[in-house]
């Protein structure tokens, strides 16, 4: 589908780059379709039962929305290329994560034990290392840090964090909780983790990330 940039795409581009949500509402339903025709051919046969272009382009309006401020120029073309790259990179990264978990062996996740014990792992898996002494001390450190650093998501990201990361549910679980399919789970799973990192990163009053 090729698009024609009009006028009107330039002024709800303005507009929802002002706050105006309707307005970007708009756009991406005038906007949508072309990056959606941009990648459906790309879901080959494998995966199609698993994931559809509708699963992408879902989690890529929400990315959008919670990203808006980092598109910086380009007009209403430039924002097009980057509604289409971000539903590309979705779409990779839910492909990488469908072949992983077809692969044997663990995967690479929390094993919960109790709370405290998943929040201080999945931090360490996330690259932060606690910097209190006392283990007993870090793991309750850990809990308040997270959960303050959870509570920033949107609730899609906090959920799918807490049901597979933190509870160790399945991904079949999680999908079926959330009511999506298991390629939108994972790629909500990797935009809350990029998400994640960016909160856990302001944070270095508690953890650091190791040398």
């Amino acid at each position: 589908m090729k698009a024609e940039i009009t006028p009107s795409h330039e002024t709800l581009l303005a507009e929802a780059l002002k706050g105006d949500r309707p307005s970007l509402v708009k756009l991406l339903e005038a906007l949508g379709p072309v990056a959606r025709s941009r990648i459906e051919h790309k879901i080959t046969p494998p995966w199609n039962a698993m994931l559809d272009a509708d699963d992408v382009m879902q989690v890529t309006y929400m990315e959008v929305v919670t990203r808006l401020s980092t598109f910086k120029t380009g007009g209403a073309g430039g924002f097009l290329a980057w509604l289409t790259r971000m539903a590309e990179n979705n779409l990779i990264d839910a492909i990488r994560a469908l072949e992983s978990s077809r692969r044997p062996g663990p995967s690479k996740r929390v094993t919960p034990v109790s709370p405290e014990d998943s929040s201080d792992m999945f931090l360490q898996l996330m690259g932060m290392n606690s910097i209190t002494p006392s283990r007993d001390a870090a793991k309750d450190e850990a809990g308040r840090f997270l959960e303050s650093a959870l509570r920033t998501l949107p609730p899609d990201y906090e959920k799918v964090i807490r049901l597979y990361d933190l509870e160790g549910k399945s991904i079949t679980e999680v999908a079926s909780a959330m009511g999506r399919s298991e390629g939108a789970t994972w790629m909500l799973r990797a935009r809350a983790h990029d998400r994640l990192r960016e909160a856990l990163g302001g944070e270095e009053k508690f953890f650091s990330t190791p040398a």
